[in-house]
């Protein structure tokens, strides 16, 4: 996939919709904190609250989760300029009649799945066992299957950053973010968001 989808400027930066994107344990609350910290109003109602394995809280909106069944999706029309955290299946559910510019973490599928996995033992919730290479396969014919979508989309605009990246050069990957928005945010409130001991979980 190409690194940004598009490279010019949209003439209506200022009012596209920031969603932060991937996969589950890919990084996207860490992206919303760093949003947030740089300055960027986020959507988020902390109904789910911060717990040991999102231990700074994980921004999710309630309204988000009923996309596919909500058909006025009205809370949109209070999105522009803020940023929403979306799973990366729920991407296809967004409307065409709004600008978003989609910030997508990608993180090794390994780390992924045993990050999901110690999620569901902390939960007493065993994941079967030899499910791994399975969950392997779907993750990644889905995440194929959703970045060709992305980038048919001519509503998105789309910024791909690597999770562990984020972690190993926080300052620079605020920097991009940055230049992707198109708007001043505080970098170095957003770089000491990161906190590479939360990495628990390495390929």
């Amino acid at each position: 996939m190409r690194f940004l989808k598009h490279i010019f400027p949209n003439k209506q930066v200022k009012d596209d919709i920031i969603v932060v994107s991937g996969l589950p344990r890919s990084g996207t609350s860490m992206m919303m904190g760093m949003l947030e910290a740089g300055g960027v109003e986020i959507l988020t109602d902390c109904v789910r609250e911060a717990d040991e394995d999102n231990p700074k809280g994980y921004f999710e909106f309630e309204p988000v989760k009923q996309l596919a069944q909500d058909r006025s999706k009205s809370w949109l029309e209070d999105a522009p300029g803020k940023a929403v955290k979306v799973i990366s299946e729920l991407l296809k559910e967004l409307p065409s009649g709004f600008s978003f510019r989609l910030i997508f973490m990608n993180r090794n599928l390994e780390e992924v799945i045993a990050s999901q996995n110690k999620m569901l033992v902390r939960r007493g919730e065993p994941p079967a066992a030899g499910d791994d290479e399975k969950m392997m396969l779907l993750f990644e014919r889905h995440l194929e299957k959703v970045k060709q979508w992305i980038d048919r989309q001519s509503h998105f605009e789309v910024l791909f950053l690597d999770y562990k990246k984020v972690l190993e050069d926080p300052d620079g990957q605020a920097e991009q973010i940055k230049a992707f928005l198109q708007r001043e945010l505080d970098l170095t409130e957003m770089a000491r968001v990161v906190d590479r001991q939360l990495y628990r979980n390495r390929s």
